[in-house]
């Protein structure tokens, strides 16, 4: 079965134009259709008439809207930082255009951030009368947990966050791996024969919980899928330049961009 993959937004935390800085990246990413301009991290799988969301950010509805997005059917979490789920309560209209409460997918640790953030969501004694009305499914964090969604299959990679380990996900022939500074060896059988491959590439300079692109690069040359493309990029690599630089089967991602693969046979 033939998907798609759209990047929603291809930016790090601070996104880009980040704010208050006059660097020409940055400048630039004012442009209108400007591949600079990044907004926070989230990716839209679309396959046999369903859509699965991985990452709520707070640019949620504005790359809902950008997309003309007008359902959703399940959202995976990848962890509880503010540029991957402060979004979840976009999903309120959309849910309430479905019959079924809609479901979200996350580690403990993840759930229970969102949890706080959204209490008037999930509190069983002061329900919001106009809260989303989503169903949270915690997931045990190991490698190779399976997640069965509308006949394909959604696989829990482990990745390296700084002090942290949070979760990567493949479906079909493609795995996201946003906000990693490296990857676990029981990770690496989960990520063979792959055709496309997103993953973390902050900047140029090594980071403490990010990835750099040099280490990026190596990383693509250790799975060897088909195609990668990085993501989570901050103001401190330009588009172009930076795509002339690497090769050719690897690219820097840019927020609207589609790309289609085998999600299940």
């Amino acid at each position: 079965m033939q998907a798609t993959l759209t990047f929603l937004g291809s930016g790090t935390s601070m996104a880009v134009p980040t704010l208050g800085c006059p660097c020409a990246v940055c400048a630039s990413a004012y442009l209108p259709g400007s591949p600079n301009r990044r907004t926070r991290p989230s990716v839209l799988i679309t396959y046999g008439g369903h859509n699965v969301v991985i990452d709520t950010g707070q640019d949620f509805h504005v790359q809902a809207v950008r997309e003309t997005l007008t359902s959703v059917d399940a959202v995976l979490y990848t962890h509880g930082h503010a540029d991957h789920v402060l979004g979840m309560d976009d999903l309120r209209p959309l849910s309430f255009l479905r019959p079924e409460e809609l479901p979200l997918y996350a580690d403990d640790a993840t759930a229970s951030v969102i949890e706080r953030i959204f209490a008037y969501t999930f509190s069983e004694t002061d329900q919001y009368p106009t809260r989303a009305r989503v169903t949270l499914h915690r997931i045990p964090a190991v490698a190779g947990f399976q997640i069965p969604l509308f006949g394909a299959i959604f696989v829990r990679i482990p990745i390296i966050h700084g002090p942290s380990t949070i979760a990567g996900y493949r479906f079909g022939s493609a795995a996201y791996l946003t906000d990693l500074s490296d990857i676990p060896e029981e990770s690496f059988p989960l990520l063979q024969d792959l055709d496309i491959l997103v993953l973390d590439a902050l900047r140029p300079e090594p980071h403490p919980s990010h990835a750099h692109l040099a280490k990026s690069v190596e990383l693509v040359g250790k799975i060897r899928p088909r195609r990668a493309f990085f993501t989570h990029i901050s103001h401190g690599l330009d588009h172009e330049s930076t795509n002339a630089a690497l090769p050719s089967h690897i690219r820097l991602a840019h927020d609207g961009l589609k790309l289609t693969f085998q999600i299940a046979a």
